[in-house]
C-alpha cells in the first residue's frame, strides 16, 4: 500500500513530466482522509525513495514493452502487490498473459477491490495465490494458472529479494534460468547499507529498523558483482547490472526538481536465458 501511495504522490508533489503515471493503486487502497500527512508520506524526506519506486517500475514496464515487441507473450510478476500495469496499460496488456503471484490473503483482497472499482479481472490476467508459509511453490501455482514453460517469458520481482534468504533467491534464479530460451528475469536487490550515500544512510538504517519491527526484516544484501556472479552460477546466459545512475540518466535527467533515486540502495539485475 505504501508503494501504491508513493506512486500516486509522485503525480501530486513532483515536477512534470512524471516518470510513471499511476493513480490506480491509490484508488484500490482508498486511504482515509489525511493520508498525505503520514510521516512516511513526507514529500521531501521520502523523495529519493519515491524516485526509486517510480524509476524501477518505469524500467520494468519499458522492458515489458521491449520483450513484447520481440514476441514474448507471458509476463510474470513475483510479489505483485498492488501492481497496476494490467489496468493502466490495457493496449500492451492485451498482447500478454499476465501472471500476478502473491500471498493468498492480499490477492483475495486485490481481486475484490478490482471488481469493486470497476476494473474486473480480464481473461489475460491471472491472479496466482500462493501460501508461502504453508510451503506452497510459486512455480506450481504458476503452472496451475496456465503458464506455458515451453514458451519464453519476462519475469519481474521488485522490492522482494531483501526479505528472502540467499538460498531462496538462488532457488528462484535457478527456476527462472531454466525457462525457455529468450526469457528475461528482472529483479531488484538491496546493496549493503554501509554502501549507501552518506546523506541517505540514516534513512536506510531507519527503514531497516522499521522492517524488522514489523516482522519482515531485511536479510539479504548484495554487491552488484555478487549479484551478477550468483545469476551466472544459477544458469543465466547473459546478466547485467542496472544501477541507480543508469535509471537516473534514462528517466530523471534534466528534471527541474532534481528528483532522482539514491545511489547504492536498491538496484536491478537483468538476466537472460
Amino acid at each position: 500500500m505504501r508503494v501504491a501511495l508513493w506512486r500516486a504522490l509522485h503525480l501530486e508533489v513532483d515536477a512534470a513530466p512524471p516518470v510513471l503515471e499511476d493513480l490506480v493503486g491509490l484508488e484500490l487502497v482508498a486511504p482515509p482522509e489525511g493520508w498525505r500527512n503520514r510521516p512516511d508520506m513526507h514529500p521531501q524526506f521520502i523523495a529519493p525513495f519515491r524516485a526509486a519506486i517510480v524509476g524501477r517500475a518505469r524500467f520494468i514496464e519499458d522492458l515489458v514493452a521491449e520483450r513484447a515487441a520481440a514476441g514474448v507473450a507471458q509476463y510474470v510478476i513475483l510479489g505483485a502487490g498492488l501492481d497496476s500495469f494490467a489496468q493502466r496499460r490495457p493496449q500492451l496488456a492485451s498482447r500478454l498473459t499476465i501472471f500476478e503471484v502473491d500471498q493468498a490473503g492480499p490477492q483475495v483482497w486485490k481481486r475484490q477491490r478490482l471488481i469493486e472499482c470497476g476494473y474486473g479481472v480480464r481473461d489475460g490476467l491471472r491472479l496466482v495465490p500462493v501460501d508461502f508459509e504453508a510451503g506452497e511453490s510459486w512455480w506450481d501455482g504458476l503452472l496451475a494458472a496456465g503458464f506455458d514453460s515451453a514458451k519464453p517469458a519476462l519475469v519481474a520481482s521488485t522490492g522482494v529479494s531483501m526479505y528472502l534468504t540467499h538460498a531462496a533467491i538462488a532457488a528462484t534464479l535457478r527456476q527462472v534460468a531454466a525457462l525457455a530460451p529468450g526469457s528475461t528475469f528482472a529483479m531488484s536487490f538491496l546493496l549493503p547499507i554501509e554502501m549507501s550515500e552518506p546523506a541517505l544512510r540514516p534513512a536506510m538504517e531507519l527503514a531497516a529498523k522499521g522492517a524488522a519491527a514489523r516482522g519482515t526484516p531485511f536479510i539479504s544484501f548484495f554487491r552488484p558483482a555478487e549479484m551478477l556472479d550468483l545469476a551466472r552460477a544459477c544458469g543465466f546466459r547473459e546478466v547485467r547490472h542496472v544501477s541507480a545512475d543508469d535509471i537516473t540518466a534514462r528517466y530523471f535527467a534534466g528534471r527541474s526538481d532534481g528528483l532522482r533515486p539514491p545511489r547504492n540502495a536498491e538496484e536491478l539485475l537483468v538476466a537472460e536465458t
